[in-house]
């Protein structure tokens, strides 16, 4: 019997190889509620074809997971989103999205597992999705910034409003984003590094 020979190996795609010139890779962990836009925002920006954990949702999550406000739903992530962008010539992000739903929120502390930050995903329509999302962050001490996603008729409330809802120290960001999109998703995350930034250059006294 004849066997092709292995001596042929397929490669990665030309896209998938980091640049020569990448000098550091930094894990950023994008998290929110169920819903509120996080594989769209991992697949927008991702220069690599992303990984997506996305399942069609059954009858086994009634009256187990809260789609109040996102009943038009029929899949969600149940493991991680991933994604790559290189943000600059010596700088590249690996993005991990969170799955939303409390019942996989156990994943979540490998995800954080050496995150350098965290981008929190907020859809004005449902606020409450948000603050254990954000108390989970606070807890673990992981910085973070706030991006708003824009849906479809989802009220706008003053910057000010959104940071005393959400009840976020003054110097946390916020920022409008449409996840669709792969400029504003990329300032969503330079927005993040920005901030990383500012704490490694005024770091908070002890």
């Amino acid at each position: 019997m004849d066997f092709r020979s292995s001596d042929t190996v397929i490669g990665p795609r030309t896209e998938d190889i980091l640049p020569a010139t990448a000098a550091a890779a930094v894990k950023v962990v994008i998290v929110g509620g169920f819903g509120v836009g996080k594989t769209t925002l991992v697949g927008s920006v991702s220069e690599i074809r992303p990984l997506s954990t996305e399942e069609t949702m059954t009858q086994a999550g009634v009256g187990v997971d809260d789609i109040h406000g996102v009943e038009h739903k029929a899949a969600t992530t149940v493991a991680m989103d991933f994604g790559r962008i290189t943000l600059n010539e010596h700088l590249v992000l690996y993005l991990f999205g969170t799955p939303g739903q409390q019942r996989f929120w156990f994943l979540w502390n490998g995800l954080f597992d050496g995150a350098l930050g965290a981008v929190v995903l907020v859809d004005t329509r449902r606020l409450e999705v948000s603050f254990d999302v954000i108390g989970r962050l606070e807890d673990r001490g992981v910085p973070f910034v706030v991006a708003i996603n824009t849906f479809p008729e989802a009220p706008s409330y003053p910057t000010e409003e959104l940071r005393a809802a959400l009840d976020l120290p003054a110097d946390v960001p916020i920022i409008n984003c449409d996840a669709r999109l792969r400029a504003s998703s990329r300032d969503v995350l330079m927005t993040l590094m920005r901030y990383l930034h500012s704490l490694t250059a005024n770091p908070e006294p002890q």
